[in-house]
């Protein structure tokens, strides 16, 4: 297995390129917008900017992940750099408006963001490219049940650029040789249903062997990972998080709702009402749409969005899941549903304060018991004000699964505040433009033939 080596000497050298080719963007747009004596009439408003340039976009290029670039897409890349450089536009503009006023040349933002976003990306191009040479494909063993094993298979065939082979499948710990077939993969994965003793046991024996091992958390292993090491005397104990915010967290977290929503409001009018005149166009009916929900601490809330569904489209099915080509979606629905603008009217219920714009995102209350029965954690989503966007949707789809989902949204209750905040509405940006952000449930999967890669069965060969 081929070792990666000085990762952050390369993330080092990436982010100075970064700087570089900022700065070289601003001063070519500097000297392309304005003539020379604007330029050295007004040289320490135009050179003050640009730090503040290289701060802002280093910030926003570094939470689109565009330092961790080794596994991605390069398309992912692109949209990222494109994300990225465009958000910083935004806030350059509101600050040069805020401080300068009229004093400084918006032109020279809107270029340098042009070439900006051209040499950031032939830059990230020649890293992505050098990433590729470094890395080698990498061979997987699933270990955990039939079920767990088809999950994150088709999970892992629906992603080749993270260049990760499966070779075996250990589905019985006891009567399978695991450490033999360990022996010939790079990388271990263990689904979450496993016993606590036996994924100890593979952890031990990656941490001897040099293997890799990625683990698929359960919800114990949430309220682990938030625990703050206390002591009964000289006993070291765990001392689980509440999952619960502080009055200082979700005060914040309400202030910033209130400004974004604010602002976000005052920059979505125009869309919305497009959005309801191309309903009552194009599909006669009720432009919203509104339905009960369930929010913070179990209470039930109103909320409300534009109509995407035929009318009286559950009337004869009774409630259900958004599925996969779902015949109960309009064509312009399916639309607004792409580029997310039938969420809009949740700005309202962010202003009146049965959501937050961040949170896990509210379900029906007959879906919330359903998913209480099958797992009891799922409560704990309702110790947070449900939002319009979250962590399940910046990292996960339209399509993963309830329990994924939850694993998201509990990790997000356990960070919670105003820079998380801030952070996954940034990324939010990126997901409005990632087709596969808006699946329904019910995608097609390829069956996993178990059989062909169980260790049980004495299968060893190369594949």
């Amino acid at each position: 297995m081929r070792t990666r080596r000085f990762p952050k000497s390369r993330k080092l050298i990436l982010f100075l390129g970064d700087m570089i080719l900022i700065s070289v963007a601003y001063i070519l747009a500097t000297s392309i917008v304005l003539n020379r004596e604007i330029i050295f009439a007004n040289i320490y408003l135009y050179s003050g900017m640009l730090p503040v340039i290289m701060v802002i976009s280093g910030l926003l290029l570094n939470i689109n992940g565009l330092y961790s670039i080794a596994r991605k897409r390069f398309a992912e890349i692109i949209l990222s750099t494109v994300v990225a450089t465009l958000c910083t536009f935004i806030l350059v503009m509101a600050l040069s408006f805020f401080f300068y006023e009229s004093a400084y040349s918006r032109g020279v933002i809107a270029v340098s963001s042009i070439l900006q976003i051209a040499l950031l990306t032939v830059w990230r191009y020649m890293g992505w490219r050098l990433e590729q040479k470094l890395h080698s494909c990498r061979t997987v063993m699933l270990i955990g049940s039939p079920g767990e094993c088809d999950h994150v298979y088709n999970r892992l065939r629906l992603q080749p650029q993270l260049q990760l082979k499966l070779k075996y499948i250990c589905t019985d710990m006891e009567q399978s040789d695991w450490r033999k077939a360990a022996e010939k993969i790079d990388v271990i994965i263990l689904c979450p249903e496993m016993r606590h003793r036996y994924k100890v046991a593979v952890i031990n024996y990656c941490h001897k062997a040099g293997k890799t091992v990625l683990l698929v958390p359960n919800t114990y292993e949430i309220f682990c990972t938030g625990a703050v090491l206390d002591k009964i005397d000289d006993i070291p104990v765990f001392r689980a998080p509440s999952l619960y915010p502080s009055l200082e967290v979700r005060t914040l977290k309400r202030l910033l709702d209130i400004v974004v929503a604010g602002i976000g409001f005052a920059c979505a009018l125009p869309f919305m009402v497009l959005t309801a005149i191309a309903i009552k166009i194009f599909d006669p009916g009720p432009i919203l749409y509104s339905q009960i929900r369930t929010g913070k601490n179990g209470k039930k809330f109103r909320v409300y969005k534009f109509r995407t569904m035929r009318v009286d489209a559950e009337k004869y099915t009774g409630p259900m899941l958004a599925q996969e080509n779902d015949p109960r979606i309009t064509k312009l629905g399916n639309f607004l549903r792409t580029v997310r603008l039938d969420e809009l009217p949740q700005i309202w219920n962010v202003v009146i304060g049965d959501m937050s714009i961040v949170g896990p995102r509210p379900e029906r209350p007959f879906f919330v018991e359903k998913f209480v029965q099958e797992t009891p954690e799922y409560a704990y989503r309702h110790n947070v004000k449900p939002g319009i966007t979250g962590m399940a949707q910046v990292y996960g789809k339209y399509n993963t699964t309830a329990f994924d989902k939850l694993v998201y949204d509990l990790m997000y209750i356990e960070k919670c505040g105003m820079l998380t905040d801030l952070a996954i509405i940034i990324q939010t940006v990126k997901v409005l433009f990632t087709k596969s952000a808006t699946e329904g449930t019910g995608s097609v999967q390829k069956p996993l033939d178990v059989d062909k890669y169980d260790i049980g069965k004495d299968v060893f060969g190369d594949f």
